[in-house]
Parts: C-alpha cells; sequence; structure tokens
C-alpha cells in the first residue's frame, strides 16, 4: 500500500476510533507508518487528510449498499439484505458517528460528503421501495421518500442504541421493526377479496 493510501486507511480508522478532535496529525502518521515530511508531502494538512478519509468511506459505504440494492430480488428483500449485512455495530456507523462530531460537522467541506451520503443513501432506498410499489410488491398508498427516511432513521438509531446499551440486541430489534413495518405493506402472497 502506497504512503498516500496508508494515511488515508489510518486516518480513516482514526477518525471512527476518536473523532475528528481525537485523531491527531502524530496519531495518524504513527498509525500509517508515515512521516510528518510524508504526511504533508501528499496533504495539506489534516483537514485536506480527513476529507480523503470521509470521501473514501463514504464511498465504501454507498458500494456496500448499491451490491444489495442491485441484487435480485423484491424491493423488500433488497432492503432487508441492506439492513441486515455485517456491520460492526457497536462501533457504530463511520458515517453517521460523525454527525455526533462538532468540529466535522462546523466544517461545510467536511459536512459534505456526509450530508451527501445520506441524502444518497435515502434516495437510493426511496427508488428500490418506488420500484417495488411500482411493481405492485408494496401498497400503491406506500409513500417511498416518508419511508426510505424512516428505514435510514431507525438504522442510524440503532447504531446509537446498540452503542448505549453494549449490545448489538437494540440493532437488531430496531432492524426487525422497521422490516415488520415494510412487511406490513407488501402485498405479496395477499388474496384480493
Amino acid at each position: 500500500m502506497s504512503t498516500p493510501e496508508r494515511l488515508i486507511e489510518s486516518t480513516r480508522e482514526l477518525l471512527w476510533e476518536r473523532g475528528y478532535v481525537g485523531t491527531s496529525p502524530k496519531a495518524i502518521q504513527q498509525r500509517a507508518g508515515a512521516g510528518q515530511g510524508s504526511m504533508y508531502h501528499h496533504f495539506s494538512g489534516k483537514p485536506d487528510l480527513a476529507l480523503a478519509a470521509i470521501r473514501r468511506t463514504a464511498e465504501e459505504l454507498r458500494a456496500a449498499a448499491e451490491e444489495r440494492f442491485t441484487a435480485p430480488g423484491t424491493a423488500v428483500e433488497r432492503v432487508t439484505a441492506y439492513l441486515r449485512r455485517e456491520r460492526e455495530v457497536l462501533k457504530g456507523c463511520p458515517v453517521g458517528r460523525l454527525t455526533q462530531d462538532p468540529d466535522v460537522m462546523a466544517d461545510p467541506v467536511l459536512r459534505a460528503p456526509v450530508d451527501e451520503t445520506f441524502a444518497w443513501l435515502r434516495g437510493r432506498i426511496a427508488d428500490v421501495l418506488a420500484e417495488g410499489r411500482d411493481h405492485g410488491e408494496l401498497d400503491a398508498g406506500l409513500d417511498p421518500v416518508d419511508t426510505a427516511s424512516t428505514v435510514v432513521a431507525v438504522l442510524q438509531g440503532g447504531y446509537v442504541l446498540a452503542r448505549a446499551a453494549g449490545s448489538e440486541e437494540p440493532f437488531r430489534r430496531a432492524v426487525d421493526g422497521v422490516l415488520g413495518l415494510l412487511a406490513a405493506h407488501t402485498t405479496t402472497g395477499r388474496r384480493a377479496d
């Protein structure tokens, strides 16, 4: 792995573990096995490196989600696959945790990939649900945009509850709950009266 890649990966890990303030240039350099000169040769400073790390994390989150959203199956099966994919629940969402970091949220440049990622995620889930509704898999009255916002909110809230409890169970229950609500809107298997 090249020095810039090691610096980005180290920053990603530290941001997830410690947040922006707790991620010092020295800690990044130590984890990456890179000197100060190498860091400043490739990046103008901590904000530039943090932006590259946040963008990389956002890209990976999108790619993992898109893999589930474009897989074969019904809309509910694809959303289920996304919600039930393997995650490090007790560490929290690597993008969602950034919303709790006042320094990231106060900086429009660092905040932008976070906002864009959540807007993209809500939009993609809404697209999948709209497709399901249009194909008759989901009730015609289902609002894909509102439902997608609910799914994302439950997912992020599930991370918070799990971290607070020190257990993955609240996360699993939150996912089960939102999937139960979504299942109540499926038309598959219903008899026409």
